[in-house]
């Protein structure tokens, strides 16, 4: 089995374990719709297309486990390490690279390595176009408005 495909079975696991299916609905959709964001995102951008992949499906791990918010980026770092580290099939360089991002992600209004800044605007990107008629919320307006300039949609 591919790495992708590992984690994805490791992500439906502790989605199918949330109670409310309100909240497994948002799981499914949110960490998901990041992952393939990251894709598109890394591969326009010729970064790594594959932990782009897995460090979407896990950049909100922390919260989907435990259904708290705070300080969720830098836990859900810790927490990805561990899952990482637990299925033996990437490098610790791998591994860094993928939780520095998660760490960094809620950091809208900063500026990071270009790996991390494919997981932050697919962040945005999934929750501005989750609902294209709901407004863009203040903080992600900017990374929005760059990104539709990106991809030839503004």
């Amino acid at each position: 089995m591919n790495r992708i495909e590992t984690v994805r079975e490791y992500i439906d696991a502790v989605l199918l374990n949330i109670p409310s299916a309100a909240k497994r609905r948002s799981g499914y959709l949110h960490l998901y719709g990041v992952s393939q964001a990251c894709a598109l995102i890394a591969m326009k951008r010729n970064e790594n297309i594959e932990l782009a992949t897995i460090a979407g499906m896990l950049h909100d791990i922390y919260y989907y486990s435990t259904l708290d918010a705070n300080d969720h980026a830098q836990k859900g770092a810790i927490m990805a390490r561990e899952i990482l580290t637990s299925l033996q099939c990437f490098t610790g360089d791998e591994i860094n690279m993928i939780c520095t991002a998660i760490y960094h992600h809620s950091n809208k209004g900063d500026r990071f390595s270009p790996f991390d800044e494919v997981l932050i605007d697919a962040d945005v990107m999934q929750h501005c176009l989750y609902n294209p008629l709901f407004d863009v919320a203040e903080h992600e307006k900017q990374r929005y408005e760059k990104l539709q300039l990106e991809f030839g949609l503004a």
